[in-house]
């Protein structure tokens, strides 16, 4: 097992490897051919080694920071979706200081064709080798023979485990209640173990079990594990003591995120604003019917708001007056809506929410407050979320999907709850750039499911 996960290590290091070397000789080419001949000074051999190296450097890091060197961790399309969008990072970075390098405005337009050629031909031959390294990554290494080890709760976690067949294969059960010696005599038949929503205290025999063993362990975690991960470790005593300070951001961080806010939102909506136009014909032409609408939502300290949207649904859409999340082929929402809600169109309008300080680019989903209360409800943590301003986008909006459960959207809602910093904040920024792409995180509910509490 040790070994075999070295292995996995040097193929991945490899294959990373050879991605990146593709991608300089497409740029080296393109450098040496057409970009610096355009220079009024070319460089020569010193210059140019600085020039490529950083170059590399900066599409390893993008690539990287996207998790397009996650060969065999994430899915096929995940990884690629992110190497595209590191390329693109990069070579629109290389754009800005290769212009600058010339000096001259007029070149614009040709270093705009050199380096969209370069990322065309980067893309698509990364994107064809990565397939094919990932092919063979997974006919070379069998998926992990796992060991679910059942809580007294339900979930699709196991399904979810079965949904990547390429890298877990749910092998065997057993329930947490059995006696500790059967389950450790079970746990010796596989390469890993899947505590699943355990009480903590059977938990922490059978992690002991598998630490003993060597055994790879994934497991559930509890609100209280998430907050104990923000901990920092204290040695005032002999006695090992853990600190939680339980505080979001500071009052300079608050000030720097705050001018964040005012200044991206201004930008975004001077930028898109054709594009804002665009969609509000869109909309209206097609139903004649009111091209926005709005809604109450909370936001930090359970304060109200009312955001805003693009229409995506019919008018009166809730004339039941009962408040419901979208499903998978809701019939309430229309063809433009569709489209919209799949590019995340329908969201722009909030940058208006945003430089009005009801919201923050980055931060929990803003909840309906019909919806909200029936989870604080059944989970009386779900209020957590509030200590920190809703968010345009978030750590639960890129890592979760629109109908991932009540339980699970609190726990990513609470890793940020609990680590919000500004570079966080920069990443998570970044990363939404990626899920635009990634169809599965606008799943809707399932049929006859009017929130996502189960």
């Amino acid at each position: 097992m040790k070994n075999m996960k070295i292995y996995k290590n040097w193929y991945r290091f490899l294959a990373n490897s050879i991605l990146v070397m593709e991608a300089l000789i497409v740029y080296i080419y393109v450098w040496f051919n057409y970009l610096n001949v355009m220079l009024d000074k070319a460089y020569l051999m010193k210059g140019n080694f600085l020039v490529l190296g950083v170059y590399a450097l900066i599409i390893t890091y993008f690539i990287s920071f996207f998790g397009g060197f996650k060969i065999g961790v994430n899915k096929k399309s995940n990884v690629i979706i992110s190497q595209i969008i590191g390329l693109l990072i990069s070579n629109g970075i290389y754009l800005v200081v290769t212009v600058m390098m010339a000096g001259y405005m007029s070149y614009i337009p040709k270093f705009m064709f050199y380096y969209g050629c370069t990322f065309i031909v980067q893309a698509v031959g990364v994107s064809i080798t990565s397939y094919l390294l990932m092919t063979l990554y997974y006919k070379v290494f069998p998926p992990y023979k796992v060991l679910n080890i059942k809580g007294n709760h339900d979930n699709s976690l196991a399904t979810k485990f079965a949904s990547r067949s390429d890298k877990y294969n749910i092998a065997g059960e057993i329930s947490y209640d059995a006696d500790i010696e059967a389950i450790s005599a079970a746990v010796d038949g596989y390469d890993a173990v899947l505590i699943n929503d355990v009480p903590s205290e059977t938990r922490n025999k059978i992690l002991k079990v598998c630490f003993a063993k060597g055994k790879r362990v994934y497991i559930t975690p509890k609100i209280s594990d998430i907050i104990m991960r923000s901990t920092d470790m204290l040695a005032v005593f002999d006695t090992p003591l853990v600190l939680a300070n339980n505080s979001p951001l500071s009052i300079s961080e608050r000030i720097v995120k705050r001018a964040f806010d005012i200044f991206l939102s201004a930008l975004g909506l001077i930028v898109l604003s054709p594009l804002m136009v665009l969609v509000s014909l869109a909309i209206f032409l097609y139903d004649r019917g009111p091209v926005f609408y709005r809604q109450t939502r909370y936001t930090k300290n359970g304060k109200t708001f009312k955001i805003l949207k693009f229409r995506s649904m019919i008018p009166n859409a809730e004339k039941d007056g009962v408040a419901r999340l979208a499903a998978d082929k809701d019939d309430r929402i229309t063809p433009v809506g569709k489209f919209i809600r799949a590019c995340r169109l329908d969201e722009l309008p909030q940058f208006f929410n945003i430089l009005a300080g009801d919201m923050s680019f980055v931060g929990p989903r803003p909840e309906r407050p019909e919806i909200a209360d029936e989870y604080v409800k059944e989970l009386p943590e779900f209020a957590f979320r509030l200590k920190v301003k809703a968010g345009l986008t978030g750590y639960a909006q890129i890592f979760g999907k629109y109908n991932t459960t009540s339980y699970d959207k609190l726990k990513l809602d609470m890793i940020y709850v609990e680590n919000c910093s500004l570079l966080m904040d920069l990443k998570l920024f970044l990363l939404t750039l990626k899920v635009i792409f990634i169809k599965e995180s606008t799943e809707g509910l399932e049929e006859g499911q009017i929130n996502a509490m189960k």
